[in-house]
């Protein structure tokens, strides 16, 4: 080997023990689950593994990188360095290796690669050990035998890469710069893209089928991937205090106001009486990006949105909704699942409710829909293609199948190109005969606010300081406006309830630790049985899904708590999370629930949005009981799997 590759021999040898162990068993798996994969699936399945399998290494390489480094600083000294690659290279092939060859046996119990619930398995090393030996043992044997190989001759292959003769080295100074410049391939390598986000399985997944998708992983990515996600799982009785189980259901039932509870292991699942009954109407919900009420001309805004403000009038308008949070996927979550919010991230991105998890496309699938997500920009971001595809969802449209867009920001193509291939999905499904839901997610109003020249305009003399975010919103506003004009023309619309709604507001800014105002977004819903009105009530994201169901005539029994606002209730309710504080409001009194802090309480007035602390003695500790109760269900509900439809063997409805 010449003098410019020999520092580099170790980590190649490294390298190619891990790929071999990962193609190995990819293969081994894909032949097995031939039968699982649909015509067309092994190239997507290939490209995504390449990507998956050297992002991998990039990762589990940059270690080896350092310590070669310090081995080429110390190289006529010792041989510490040497002896410490090899042994982590050796670690880290036996390490992969049990991994890979557990994954067969994983599959067969849970039809997917090793997850979370591998990690979990480890705190019951007792259990697992006896579960192993009676019933794994050959596969267990087979393990170890193949891990112990593994380990000695990936030890003796990585330490003889230094000891093979070499001929004379560069200096170190030429050694380090060429290792310097592997570990940022090595960094680039983990990245997996040079887009705006870094690679994550929601990437390269493609197919609805779980096992599928997990095959274009490795189980060492898969097992990592579950383990960072576990770390984002906050546990609210950790930060709020605790209450026992059955009494936070208890609360949470009761102030869902529900009748027709349904016998069996999902707590809150309940029938709700539709606001209608008869033909299966279509759905199509507008999730507009970072709209807030302090633009909207009629909820008392700057006025820069007119086309929704004419929508106000055509259809039933919510002067007063709250957002859930200040993150897209929070708002996913609230207005696709109706699920409370918690001070763990969106459930869009955690790992247990990547499939069986309750969605609108859920139950609507269930009805004999066809439900779709149309995105502008890549559906992989924010782990959403996953979410997506593991619940309830057919169809993924995103930036690489809008045709011919006009205009492509950095977060992807403009509103109006979104409109314009929406208004083509929605003849398609119209034509098709066949109930359908859509969710249509824009992007124009996003940092950096990029936008079609031309388009429209702000007022002669406008304060520059935020010119550019509200001209994007009023451009958001208008493509808006001309898709719903186009679509009162087309075949689907006669059929079709419509809901426009934001997700969360463009920034939260007060001193309050949870500053409700900040949370008030628009919502209307267009083309339904219920007449035009303005809906002065406090209306939580989470009441949103609840009440499309009961407007599209669907008497499923879900799991959701959120209010039907087609009906009247005895309190109007609100809750919201703002990083790790957690506010629940009940007509004009709120409390918010802090870390490792007393609970405080606060009035709010809906009209005025003035906030203001109460004081100690006018404390309601039967609302703080309950906003404690709902943040703990979502907790509970997340972790214990309880947040699904019925179980076709347990549940009865």
């Amino acid at each position: 080997m010449s003098a410019n590759t020999s520092v580099l021999k170790p980590l190649l040898r490294f390298t190619l023990i891990l790929l071999s162990i990962f193609i190995t068993s990819r293969i081994g798996l894909l032949i097995w689950q031939y039968s699982r994969l649909n015509d067309g699936d092994i190239w997507p399945v290939i490209s995504g593994a390449i990507k998956i399998d050297l992002s991998s290494v990039g990762y589990l390489a940059t270690i080896g990188v350092l310590i070669l480094m310090l081995h080429v600083i110390a190289r006529s000294k010792t041989k510490l360095f040497q002896r410490m690659f090899s042994l982590y290279g050796s670690i880290i092939a036996t390490v992969v290796v049990i991994l890979e060859t557990s994954t067969a046996a994983f599959i067969t119990q849970y039809d997917v690669r090793p997850n979370r619930l591998y990690i979990e398995y480890l705190d019951y090393p007792q259990e697992v050990f006896s579960m192993l030996i009676h019933g794994h043992l050959l596969a267990m044997l087979s393990t170890l035998l193949v891990a112990t190989i593994t380990s000695i001759y990936s030890y003796r292959l990585l330490y003889r890469a230094f000891t093979k003769p070499q001929v004379q080295p560069l200096k170190k100074v030429a050694n380090l710069s060429i290792l310097m410049a592997v570990l940022m391939l090595c960094f680039l390598a983990a990245r997996g893209t040079l887009s705006h986000r870094p690679l994550n399985p929601a990437l390269v997944y493609f197919s609805q089928d779980s096992l599928v998708n997990s095959l274009v992983l490795n189980s060492t990515y898969s097992v990592a991937f579950a383990l960072k996600n576990m770390g984002n799982e906050k546990s609210a009785s950790n930060l709020y205090g605790t209450m026992p189980h059955q009494q936070v259901i208890d609360i949470v039932k009761k102030a869902s106001y529900r009748k027709q509870f349904v016998t069996g292991n999902i707590p809150t699942l309940a029938h709700n009486k539709p606001f209608v009954s008869g033909v299966k109407k279509n759905l199509v919900i507008i999730l507009e990006e970072s709209l807030g009420a302090r633009f909207v001309g009629q909820l008392g805004g700057l006025g820069i949105t007119p086309e929704l403000d004419e929508l106000y009038q055509q259809g039933w308008g919510f002067d007063n909704l709250y957002a859930t949070g200040t993150r897209s996927v929070r708002g996913i979550e609230a207005i696709t699942t109706g699920f409370m919010p918690s001070p763990s991230r969106s459930v869009v991105k955690l790992s247990k409710s990547q499939h069986n998890f309750f969605s609108l496309a859920d139950v609507l699938s269930q009805q004999g829909y066809i439900t779709q997500f149309i995105y502008g920009g890549e559906s992989h971001f924010d782990n959403m293609k996953s979410f997506f595809l593991g619940n309830g969802f057919n169809d993924i449209v995103d930036i690489n199948h809008i045709e011919n867009p006009q205009f492509i920001s950095s977060w992807g193509a403009s509103d109006e190109d979104l409109f314009q291939q929406a208004d083509k999905e929605l003849t398609k499904l119209s034509n098709a005969a066949v109930p359908f839901f859509s969710l249509v997610f824009t992007s124009s109003n996003h940092d950096p606010f990029d936008i079609p020249q031309g388009k429209v305009s702000l007022p002669e003399g406008y304060s520059p300081e935020n010119y550019k975010r509200d001209l994007a919103i009023k451009y958001a506003d208008y493509a808006l406006g001309k898709f719903i004009n186009k679509a009162k023309t087309q075949s689907y619309w006669k059929n079709t309830v419509f809901l426009v709604v934001a997700d969360h507001d463009v920034r939260v800014f007060g001193s309050e630790p949870v500053p409700l105002k900040s949370f008030h977004i628009p919502a209307v819903i267009l083309n339904s049985d219920m007449k035009a009105k303005r809906d002065s009530r406090l209306v939580s994201q989470i009441d949103l899904p609840v009440t499309l169901l009961s407007l599209l005539g669907i008497e499923q029994a879900t799991p959701m708590v959120g209010f039907d606002l087609t009906k009247n209730y005895p309190v109007e309710r609100v809750m919201m999370q703002y990083y790790d504080n957690f506010a629940y409001l009940e007509n004009d009194r709120a409390v918010i629930l802090m870390p490792n802090q007393q609970t405080s309480y606060w009035r709010y007035n809906k009209k005025t949005k003035i906030q203001k602390r109460n004081k100690p003695q006018n404390a309601d500790k039967t609302l703080a009981e309950k906003a404690l109760a709902h943040v703990l269900f979502s907790n509970l509900a997340y972790t214990e799997q309880l947040y699904r439809l019925a179980d076709k063997n347990s549940d009865k409805e």
